[in-house]
């Protein structure tokens, strides 16, 4: 099992960083061990059965360790076939110590030439391709220690068997921080292409939903031909909250799923508003008046702070009470206009549930770490439970338009509603703006 190191990406995939710190202590581990094989061979040069061929080998080990130092720095670089060469070196070293090294040394329990040296290719195997690839290369450092052995001594056999098992632990755990790191990656995945989807829905619901409701019930006042145009559009609607609710967003397509919705909500908007002007022209205008122009999407909001009073102050009419603050409330631009809208989504659902003789006040609380919104209204409340039957209807106008927008600002929203005095929505966003800094 073959994996990446570090925080890089590898044929398209986000590697886990768990590896990089195991890779950057290998490379030193081997340094570290090249110096301590130096210093045991260096006084006992002279007790060789063979000198000059043992210092041929530690020659080549340090020529190979210095040589190939970055090789173990990442995953990129350790490839399966280094690791082989890596292990040969070692494997040779141990085996050729049974040759050049004296039978009363190898006896008395003198260290082989590479010494633990060895123990750094079985963990870049482990490292590399997990458990398997450890217990693989850790079996055959046995093999080798008990050939150059001719047996295996207690010594022997117990630093074989901590190498075994040190090297099968680590391969094990990087297996399993591998499987987790893919597991968060999954889910970080679901994650954004739900927010995506909730984001498009909320548009969605603050758009063409509204609208097709609303050409609806204004064709079911007209009857005749506009009574078949509300009811088309009532389908419409139906279908389109359905779509909204059921999430129907795969999220290994969220993008194309994007791009699906808005596209469906751009038609959709084209197509019901003008349907409403039909109905406008059929209900309100004479046959001969010219048609009025269609709204125009409001326009992206800039960057940098905004003062939220200016986009709240236009709800303020005569059903409408706003209030704020004499200074300016101050809030990113994008953050501003998400509250903005989720304030609309609350006059929007006073207007159609509270009765068109309700009142709504707004109230604006600039405190030092937060933006506090109070949206209230004098209509009969919301009965309990009535919440939950719209979100299982496809009626989405307070969990997403509202709830969902304060959410995605790490802010809040909190309803309270007593049936017969009025519903209040509060709506409380963290400040990451000071006045200081404008």
């Amino acid at each position: 099992m073959a994996g990446g190191g570090g925080t890089g990406r590898s044929g398209g995939r986000v590697r886990m960083s768990v590896e990089l710190p195991l890779w950057r202590a290998l490379t030193g581990y081997r340094i570290v061990t090249l110096c301590y094989a130096l210093v045991l061979f260096v006084p006992a040069y002279h007790e060789y059965a063979h000198p000059l061929g043992a210092a041929l080998y530690m020659g080549v080990l340090t020529l190979w360790t210095l040589g190939t130092w970055n090789r173990v720095s990442s995953a990129e670089r350790c490839t399966g076939r280094f690791l082989v060469a890596d292990l040969v070196v070692a494997l040779g070293g141990i085996l050729l110590t049974g040759v050049l090294d004296t039978r009363f040394r190898i006896e008395d329990g003198a260290a082989t030439l590479p010494s633990v040296w060895t123990a750094g290719a079985v963990l870049g195997c482990a490292i590399k391709g997990g458990w398997r690839w450890a217990a693989g290369a850790a079996t055959l450092v046995a093999l080798a220690n008990a050939v150059e052995r001719e047996g295996l001594p207690r010594d022997t056999l117990h630093d074989v068997l901590l190498v075994w098992v040190a090297s099968i632990a680590i391969g094990y755990v990087v297996e399993v921080a591998r499987v987790s790191e893919r597991t968060l990656a999954r889910a970080l995945q679901i994650e954004a292409a739900n927010r995506e989807r909730e984001r498009l829905a909320r548009d969605i619901h603050d758009s063409v939903l509204q609208v097709l409701a609303m050409v609806q019930r204004r064709g079911a006042a007209l009857g005749g031909e506009a009574a078949e145009l509300g009811r088309m559009a009532g389908e419409q609607e139906i279908a389109l909250r359905t779509l909204v609710a059921g999430g129907l967003v795969p999220p290994r397509r969220s993008q194309w799923a994007a791009g699906a919705l808005g596209a469906l909500g751009a038609l959709g908007a084209l197509g019901a508003l003008g349907a409403l002007g039909a109905l406008g022209a059929l209900g309100d205008r004479p046959a001969d008046a010219p048609a009025e122009p269609l709204p125009v999407p409001a326009a992206r909001p800039p960057e940098g702070p905004c003062d939220l009073r200016a986009l709240l102050a236009p709800y303020a009419g005569h059903a409408v009470t706003f209030s704020a603050p004499g200074t300016p409330v101050l809030l990113e631009a994008a953050a501003a206009a998400e509250l903005a809208a989720a304030v609309g989504a609350a006059l929007d659902n006073v207007e159609r549930h509270a009765g068109e003789d309700a009142r709504a006040w707004i109230l604006v609380e600039d405190e030092p770490d937060q933006v506090i919104v109070s949206v209230r209204d004098d209509g009969p409340g919301i009965p309990e439970g009535r919440l939950a039957d719209a979100e299982r209807e496809g009626r989405m106008g307070v969990a997403l338009s509202i709830r969902g927008r304060l959410r995605d600002l790490g802010g809040t929203a909190e309803l309270v509603s007593v049936p017969g005095q009025g519903t209040e929505v509060e709506l409380t966003v963290p400040r990451t703006l000071r006045k200081s800094e404008v």
